[in-house]
């Protein structure tokens, strides 16, 4: 069983950055690739973005295509995202998720992750 924690969401104007941080409480979260996706209030929940176990293969949405950037720290156990240039359309909460996988191909569909954090809010204001 796999536990994520989200956190570092917040109250921001737009512009401005925000570094979310997921903790896994699994020992072997060196074999596990991880996402981010996020659910706007009335909306489906989206991706965001995914990273390998590696951190050889990271995968972005054009909407966080050069503005957020995912990464991980296997010694951690956390995956972050770093989201800059922050728009009010990027209001959600934030998820993140992961699926046990070896492979550099990365996945976007929600279904196929296994285990989820609880989100955290983010909020941009104009």
């Amino acid at each position: 069983q796999v536990q994520l924690v989200e956190s570092g969401g917040g109250l921001v104007q737009a512009g401005a950055s925000l570094r979310l941080s997921c903790a896994a409480s699994v020992r072997t979260f060196s074999t596990y690739a991880m996402g981010w996706f996020r659910q706007a209030p009335g909306k489906e929940r989206e991706f965001v973005a995914a990273i390998s176990w590696s951190t050889s293969s990271t995968y972005y949405a054009g909407s966080a295509e050069g503005r957020f950037t995912i990464s991980r720290d296997n010694a951690k156990s956390t995956v972050y995202l770093q989201m800059n240039s922050l728009k009010p359309e990027d209001t959600a909460v934030y998820y993140c998720a992961a699926h046990r996988s070896l492979s550099r191909s990365l996945r976007s569909r929600p279904d196929e992750y296994d285990y989820w954090g609880q989100g955290t809010q983010v909020t941009v204001s104009s």
